[in-house]
C-alpha cells in the first residue's frame, strides 16, 4: 500500500496533468487562425512539458513523469504529422486532374515556402562547415512516422561505410520534433545526419526546373495520377545534386562498402545477355560533381517531358533516355556501372535473398551470393515497394548482411 505522501503526491500529479492536458485542449479549440494555432500549441507544449516536470520532481512520482512527457509527445506527433495528399483522381481528364491539384495544393507540404524553408540554404551551409568524408542526400517525402527500421537501417550502413560523412535528408516530415528524435541515436553517436526542409526555389533556380514548378503551381501541369511527391523526389535529388553535387541515394539501400570514391556515376539496372550493353539504368542512386552538365540534362529532360501517367517516365526511364542520347559525347563525362553495383538482384527474384536456407543446395548458394556481394556490389537496393512486408529470415543473405552493416544492430529489421 501507497503512503499518504506519496498517494497524495501522486494524485497531485496526476490532477496536474489531467488540468494541464485539459486547459491545453479547450485552448486550442478558441485559437481564430491556423498561424496562431501553431504558435499557441508550441508554447502551450512548453509550459506543460515545464510545468509538469517542476511541480513532479519528486522520485515517488516518475511514473507519471514519464506517462506526462509520453503524453505530450503523442500530442507533439500528431499536431506535426503531414496532412496526407488527397490522392489524384483516376481515369480523369487533364483538366480534372488539374482543378484536383489546385483545390488540394495545401495538402503538399512540401510545396510551400514557410520559416524553415526560408532557412535551408544557411542551415545546409552551417551543416557543412565541418569537414565531411563524403556529401550525401536522402528525399523523405511521406510522414516522419513512417520512417521505419528499413529505412533507418540504410542510414545506419551509410555511416557504417562512411562514419565520417555527412548526410542530408531533404524533407519536410523529417524536420521536425518527429524527425529529429527518429534520427537522434546517431547524432548521439556522433553521426552527422541532419533533415532539413528543402527550399525548392533555391534548389531549382537557374534551371529548367524553376519554370516546371512556376507553371506546376499555376495549373498549366498536368499533375498526373501517379502520386505527385513520388516525381517530386524525383527532381528532387536531381536539383540537390546539380546544386551541391555528392552521392545521392533511395532510403531501401544497404551500403556495403564506400561509395565517396564514386565520381559521376550512375547504375545500370539491366543489361542485353549478349552484348552486355545496359538496357535500363535507374536513379536510386546516383553520384556526381556540382553543376555537371549530365545532371542539368535530366533536369531538363524532366521539366520538357513530364507525364504524371506513366509509372518511371521520371525517374529510371528519364535517366536512360537522356544517356542513351548524350554517351560517347566527350562533353558529358560520366560511367554507367553494371547491375551487380548496385541492383544484383532483379526485383522480381528479390524475395529469395530474405528466405533462410531449406537445403545443402540453398546454403551453398547463400554463401556464393554472400562472396559476390562482398566482391562486387557498392550498395544493394532493396526494392522497398516488393520487400517491405517480408520477413527477415535467420541465415537468408539478407539476415547475414544486415548483421554486417548495421550500427545498433538493435532488432531485426523486418518492416
Amino acid at each position: 500500500m501507497l503512503k499518504p505522501s506519496v498517494f497524495s503526491s501522486v494524485s497531485l500529479a496526476a490532477l496536474l496533468l489531467v488540468v494541464l492536458l485539459t486547459t491545453s485542449a479547450f485552448s486550442n479549440l478558441s485559437l481564430q487562425s491556423a498561424a496562431s494555432a501553431s504558435k499557441s500549441t508550441a508554447a502551450i507544449r512548453v509550459s506543460d512539458r515545464e510545468g509538469i516536470r517542476g511541480l513532479i520532481g519528486s522520485s515517488n512520482s516518475s511514473q507519471v513523469v514519464r506517462l506526462s512527457v509520453e503524453v505530450l509527445e503523442i500530442r507533439e506527433d500528431a499536431a506535426e504529422e503531414d496532412p496526407v495528399p488527397v490522392p489524384a483522381p483516376l481515369n480523369a481528364t487533364e483538366e480534372e486532374r488539374i482543378a484536383w491539384f489546385k483545390a488540394n495544393k495545401a495538402s503538399f507540404r512540401i510545396l510551400h515556402s514557410n520559416r524553415l524553408t526560408r532557412q535551408f540554404r544557411v542551415r545546409a551551409q552551417n551543416f557543412l562547415r565541418g569537414e565531411c568524408e563524403a556529401l550525401f542526400f536522402m528525399t523523405w517525402i511521406k510522414p516522419a512516422g513512417s520512417f521505419g527500421e528499413r529505412e533507418f537501417l540504410a542510414v545506419e550502413s551509410l555511416f557504417r561505410a562512411h562514419p565520417a560523412g555527412c548526410l542530408i535528408v531533404l524533407s519536410a516530415t523529417m524536420d521536425s520534433p518527429r524527425g529529429s528524435r527518429i534520427l537522434k541515436p546517431l547524432n548521439k553517436a556522433g553521426y552527422r545526419v541532419k533533415a532539413l526542409a528543402p527550399d525548392l526555389g533555391f534548389l531549382f533556380e537557374k534551371t529548367p526546373a524553376e519554370t516546371w514548378l512556376r507553371e506546376l503551381m499555376e495549373g498549366k501541369v498536368d499533375p498526373g495520377e501517379i502520386p505527385l511527391a513520388q516525381n517530386l523526389s524525383n527532381l528532387l535529388r536531381l536539383a540537390a545534386l546539380y546544386k551541391f553535387g555528392g552521392v545521392y541515394l533511395d532510403t531501401d539501400f544497404i551500403v556495403l562498402k564506400k561509395l565517396s570514391g564514386l565520381r559521376n556515376s550512375i547504375g545500370a539496372q539491366s543489361v542485353d545477355g549478349e552484348t552486355g550493353n545496359w538496357t535500363r539504368l535507374n536513379n536510386a542512386i546516383l553520384a556526381f560533381n556540382r553543376e555537371h552538365p549530365l545532371v542539368y540534362r535530366f533536369i531538363e529532360e524532366f521539366s520538357l517531358t513530364f507525364n504524371g501517367n506513366k509509372w518511371g517516365h521520371n525517374g529510371p526511364y528519364l535517366v536512360s533516355r537522356v544517356v542513351e542520347r548524350v554517351q560517347g559525347d566527350p562533353a558529358y563525362d560520366f560511367r554507367v556501372l553494371p547491375p551487380m553495383a548496385f541492383y544484383p538482384v532483379d526485383w522480381i527474384k528479390i524475395g529469395g535473398l530474405f528466405q533462410r536456407p531449406r537445403s545443402p543446395n540453398v546454403a551453398r548458394w547463400v554463401s556464393a551470393k554472400l562472396l559476390q556481394l562482398r566482391r562486387e556490389t557498392h550498395a544493394i537496393h532493396l526494392w522497398n515497394k516488393q520487400s517491405s512486408r517480408l520477413r527477415i529470415e535467420e541465415g537468408s543473405v539478407m539476415s547475414r548482411v544486415i548483421s554486417a552493416n548495421c550500427l545498433f544492430c538493435r532488432k531485426p529489421y523486418s518492416s
